[in-house]
């Protein structure tokens, strides 16, 4: 049914009757009379009361020099609109009652913040559809369960977050969807870590060169904002025949953007090689276990060598020295400076250097 054809109100064939009888100074008395019905019976037929049947129409038709067929014509019409009106209420009535189910497991509001959403409530359930990847309110109840039992296991800190960390994972999937690159080769990835690292080192043009590089190596990648209360750096997992990484930039650092990438990486490469079924969510200040140390470790020593890191006093550190490593290592201070912080658990470090990704 295509509801532009669906008018807000139908209009019944009584309303021609009036129009005419009132153009040709006629009274509803006199036309009834002319006709030989009741004034009662035509009062209700003007009304949209009580429907002009054939024979109906064929005497006011003869009365008031109007073909009877346009008259049926008229009436059909007012009755298919009928029909149309009562199929649209029917629908917005159970729109309402979906829409009340979906906002007890999507952040709709932060949907429409991000521009996703509308103001159409059809338009709105069949974007949340196509974004749950989903043909059902079933679907998306189903999806929130199972991704509630994967990504909750971490942390109870995280209760009252569910619907937007879930609700934001499924929006990482649906842009790496939309994304077309090319073939990726483990074999490469030694290479585009080189590369990455030249582009973090110069800090220029950063974001759309990343997004460059990493579909010429068959990464899709994307920058999803962050929804309320989602403590989110990044997103790993598999997308068709591509793997796919997804940050928030939450905290909009050169350092943390060049670590969560590697991290992601990381795990595309260690963990997802065996297992594309995998998904890996990597919350802030909840990083436990193996798998998490392994993706840590190989985003350490793929921005900084070891060896880099000897040369530096971190317990003292001055930006001289991050500056002197920085140029003769290419590696972008505020990467230094970043594991600095991290191995001294100091953030307050005082300097000079800018973190800022540009």
């Amino acid at each position: 049914m295509d509801n532009k054809l669906t008018p807000f109100e139908a209009t019944h064939a009584g309303i021609l009757v009036k129009d005419e009888i009132e153009a040709r100074n006629i009274t509803q008395k006199e036309l009834a009379v002319m006709i030989g019905v009741k004034q009662s019976f035509l009062n209700e037929i003007i009304k949209g009361k009580r429907p002009i049947t054939a024979e109906t129409a064929l005497y006011i038709g003869k009365a008031l020099d109007i073909p009877a067929d346009y008259l049926m014509r008229f009436q059909s019409q007012y009755e298919l609109d009928c029909a149309r009106i009562k199929e649209k209420n029917i629908q917005k009535e159970k729109n309402i009652s979906l829409w009340k189910i979906i906002t007890e497991y999507v952040p709709v509001n932060s949907l429409s913040k991000l521009g996703y959403l509308g103001n159409d409530l059809q338009e709105n359930i069949d974007t949340i559809m196509k974004i749950f990847r989903v043909n059902t309110i079933d679907g998306i109840i189903g999806v929130y369960s199972e991704r509630r039992n994967a990504f909750y296991k971490k942390s109870e800190k995280l209760e009252n977050d569910k619907k937007n960390m879930i609700t934001w994972s499924v929006l990482a999937e649906y842009e790496a969807g939309k994304k077309q690159v090319d073939i990726f080769n483990f074999d490469n990835v030694p290479r585009l870590i080189k590369e990455l690292n030249e582009i973090f080192f110069e800090n220029k043009n950063v974001l759309p060169r990343l997004d460059d590089i990493l579909t010429l190596y068959g990464i899709k990648f994307n920058i999803v904002k962050k929804l309320d209360k989602t403590p989110i750096d990044g997103y790993s997992f598999w997308s068709e025949q591509n793997p796919a990484i997804a940050i928030t930039l939450r905290h909009s650092r050169l350092d943390n953007l060049a670590f969560t990438l590697l991290h992601e990486l990381g795990h595309i490469v260690l963990h997802l090689k065996e297992n594309k079924d995998l998904k890996f969510m990597d919350l802030d200040k909840i990083q436990e276990g193996k798998i998490e140390d392994e993706a840590n470790d190989f985003a350490e020593t793929s921005l900084i060598p070891n060896k880099s890191l000897n040369e530096i006093d971190y317990l003292n550190p001055i930006d001289e020295d991050i500056l002197n490593i920085s140029l003769k290592n290419k590696i972008n201070p505020a990467i230094i400076l970043g594991r600095i912080c991290h191995l001294t658990s100091n953030y307050k470090v005082r300097t000079n250097i800018s973190r800022a990704i540009n």
